[in-house]
């Protein structure tokens, strides 16, 4: 056997790339196409690492570089997304991939190398409190459905009774989407990309991405957009109109696109990202999933302590607060120059 090579991957490497995570235990977060997202649209630096050995892959790793004033220089995989980290079919190649990320963060001089992943990365500090919420489906949706407690069935069925209905499609949806998902982030504080951003998306990744929509009397009133990739659907970006709150369409939102996992024959279904003990980890829980623990690695550079880069932080809280108070058309024209330094 050779000895174990890394190296830049390049865009005639896509095919190679996707389909070594196809045949591991590859997530969609580690997909090649990520890499036109954040070089093309988001204007950032990328490095896709890749390890061979006698010609064949045997691990990847991507990283993206996220440098501003306001958040520092970051080596992140995967920024912007709920996680990402190596897969690798040995402990030879995770090594030797994340021991070139090191290498490659220290020659650049950055603030520090951050590894959002599904396991703790050995001689690095963690932070364990994110997780991802799990939950296993079934070819037969009713049998998920049974597994509701009644009064979580009811609220599905009360909120279907006030005329909530969804639809799901591609890239056509895209701006009803991006609308209700500017109206919610403003309100939540929190800048948001712009809507090329998830026109290229539903582009690059076709089938593997689809939006659904909550309507009540024709109007998109709450909506989600989901990744597909190895037999488990992925919840990444949700949107709720503030006026739509009392109502809770999410609850016929989320039976949908459960229902729509199950009929689709996919066994899992990752509800997004949250804080551990959270309200939207419990809200989440009601449905039946199960909390698994993420693992925020770094190797630090020039920094001596590990970062707290989240909406908890003080340092951000004011912020957070003044954006929440500015028009929506301001927020929308001023919110993706900021959204993408925000790893």
């Amino acid at each position: 056997m050779g000895e174990t090579v890394v190296r830049d991957a390049d865009d005639t490497d896509c095919e190679r790339w996707n389909g070594f995570l196809a045949s591991t235990e590859g997530t969609f977060y580690q997909a090649y196409e990520w890499r036109e997202l954040n070089r093309e649209e988001l204007r950032h630096e990328t490095w896709f690492l890749m390890a061979e050995r006698d010609g064949d892959i045997e691990g990847v790793l991507p990283l993206v570089r996220v440098r501003s004033r306001l958040f520092g220089d970051i080596v992140c995989s995967m920024p912007f997304v709920n996680y990402g980290g190596v897969c690798a079919r040995s402990e030879s190649a995770r090594s030797a991939l994340v021991a070139e990320a090191r290498r490659r963060a220290e020659e650049a001089t950055c603030d520090y190398l951050e590894i959002r992943a599904r396991e703790e990365l050995p001689g690095m500090a963690s932070r364990s409190d994110k997780v991802t919420m799990r939950l296993p489906l079934d070819t037969d949706p009713d049998v998920v459905w049974r597994s509701f407690k009644s009064k979580h069935r009811n609220n599905v069925n009360r909120v279907q009774r006030e005329g909530v209905e969804v639809e799901s499609g591609g890239e056509l949806l895209v701006p009803a989407f991006y609308r209700l998902l500017s109206a919610s982030w403003s309100d939540m504080g929190t800048p948001l990309y712009r809507e090329s951003y998830f026109r290229a998306l539903m582009n690059l990744f076709g089938d593997r991405a689809r939006i659904f929509l909550a309507y009540q009397g024709g109007r998109p009133i709450a909506g989600a957009l989901n990744g597909y990739f190895n037999g488990v659907v992925e919840g990444m970006w949700a949107a709720m109109l503030p006026e739509a709150r009392k109502l809770q369409p999410n609850y016929v939102l989320y039976w949908e696109m459960i229902r729509h996992g199950c009929i689709e024959g996919l066994p899992w279904y990752h509800l997004g990202r949250s804080t551990r003990d959270s309200p939207a980890a419990a809200w989440k829980a009601r449905w039946g999933a199960e909390a698994i623990p993420l693992y925020w690695n770094y190797h630090l550079v020039g920094r001596s302590s590990v970062p707290e880069l989240n909406p908890r932080n003080p340092k951000y809280r004011a912020a957070i607060a003044a954006w929440r108070r500015l028009p929506l058309a301001f927020t929308r024209a001023m919110g993706p120059p900021l959204a993408r330094l925000i790893p």
